[in-house]
């Protein structure tokens, strides 16, 4: 007998694209042979997002493409939206399976069952599919979920930097997020398990890793013994072959002393951080229940920026929060314009059922939140831009990454601040570090040239 197929497609943020490796090494140990998303498959699996309402609409589309790709095939439906809204997922046509965040465990022996009843049922037909049953749901309350085991890593294929899963679920509740319903409680890899994974990571050829999290500040502080996400990084930083340790996001009542003097300190740690905003305004930041003030971030920006040389700095700003007036909004423009961001992930905000959020009052007409994204975006060009024209002239050491720019053929480069960039050179730099003169920057583009 073959072994069976099956394919991924992955929403949403880079926490999705970890689980969706760890899902494949769990199915791989158990037979399931992986193929691309486009070729033909036994058993499709779609792993979705609801961090906003235009995530759901992304999440319907990829199923739909899915069962056009693929229509013979099983289709799965997993991830955050499966979590928050599996009657929804499983009402979706085509959908065969719809499985929790807290399940995923399960899947080799859920597909198993569901591949054997499907080639049972399919055997005596001679015209067209077999019968579809109505959808299985297998979703459990993450909000009894403690712990957060040990996952075999798929094969990362295509890929430079490789993602390592270390925490998951949130302990903050802010008014807005839908995340913590559909992940659950903070809960931390044990620090063995990060390191061997971390190890076999470079030793497959992955100079950078990055360390993903929902809530990746709290790291460690639910593991017996407790210990912290600085404690991680500098065992990290000890693995010989591992040129950079990159965070995804890290909120800013994390940057404990230990954690300030880890991030400058170690040079194996990319002069990259990601520190979620939100908003410039008190009064927002109270109305959406975030652990900080305008002051505490604005004391962590300059501290960071004093202590790392070019320090590529992002943020995360909701446009249009509920009574989010016009004042509110001038403070936050004015607070990004005098920190040095070079890039900004902007989201206009959107209702998401289950949080306090949707029951506020002062919801935003659609127009002026719209309209409030696109000064926010400009405002996040307009910094990159600078930041990069700043970089002209400069040899920067560069990882090369397993694929081209589209337009004219060339290699593209990631700096440890978080510049793509171009240049010419052949295809065995891929998976190195290159020394790169940066030669131009454009409100698109990022020139260099090898140095």
């Amino acid at each position: 007998m073959t072994a069976p197929t099956v394919a991924f497609a992955t929403l949403g943020c880079r926490l999705n694209q970890v689980d969706t490796q760890e899902m494949q090494g769990l199915l791989e140990a158990r037979g399931f042979r992986t193929v691309p998303f486009a070729e033909r498959a036994d058993v499709v699996i779609v792993n979705t997002c609801t961090v906003t309402a235009r995530a759901d609409f992304s999440d319907r589309q990829a199923i739909h493409r899915a069962t056009r790709i693929n229509p013979d095939a099983r289709i799965v439906v997993t991830g955050c939206w499966a979590q928050t809204s599996p009657e929804a997922a499983a009402g979706v046509r085509g959908v065969d399976l719809v499985v929790g965040n807290g399940d995923r465990h399960r899947l080799p022996d859920l597909l198993a069952s569901l591949v054997e009843r499907w080639e049972h049922d399919r055997a005596p037909q001679r015209d067209g599919a077999p019968q579809r049953d109505k959808p299985g749901i297998h979703v459990s309350d993450v909000a009894t979920i403690r712990t957060l085991p040990e996952a075999p890593l798929g094969r990362v294929l295509g890929r430079s930097r490789a993602f390592l899963k270390v925490q998951d679920g949130c302990r903050h509740r802010c008014a807005f997020c839908i995340v913590p319903f559909a992940r659950g409680p903070s809960r931390s890899r044990d620090a063995s398990v990060v390191l061997d994974q971390a190890q076999r990571l470079v030793a497959a050829g992955h100079p950078e890793i990055v360390l993903t999290g929902v809530d990746l500040g709290d790291y460690g502080a639910d593991l017996v013994p407790r210990t912290t996400l600085a404690t991680l990084l500098r065992r990290m930083a000890g693995i010989p072959g591992l040129s950079w340790i990159r965070m995804s996001s890290v909120l800013p009542a994390y940057f404990t002393p230990e954690l300030l003097e880890a991030v400058s300190g170690l040079p194996t740690i990319a002069p990259h951080l990601h520190v979620p905003l939100q908003s410039g305004s008190d009064r927002v930041l109270r109305r959406m229940r975030r652990p900080y003030t305008v002051a505490m971030y604005r004391r962590l920006v300059e501290r960071l920026a004093a202590a790392i040389p070019r320090l590529g700095l992002g943020a995360d700003v909701i446009a249009g929060f509920p009574e989010e007036n016009e004042a509110d909004f001038e403070e936050t423009m004015a607070l990004i314009e005098a920190l040095p961001f070079t890039y900004l992930h902007v989201f206009p905000y959107s209702d998401r059922r289950g949080t306090e959020a949707t029951g506020l009052d002062g919801h935003l007409a659609p127009r002026a939140i719209t309209a409030r994204a696109g000064r926010l975006r400009a405002l996040g060009e307009a910094k990159s831009l600078a930041f990069r024209q700043g970089l002209v002239g400069r040899v920067e050491d560069v990882l090369v990454l397993e694929t081209r720019d589209h337009d004219r053929g060339h290699l593209v480069g990631l700096t440890g601040h978080y510049v793509e960039l171009t240049f010419d050179g052949p295809d065995d730099l891929m998976r190195t570090m290159v020394p790169v003169r940066v030669t131009a920057a454009t409100p698109r583009w990022t020139l260099g040239e090898r140095a």
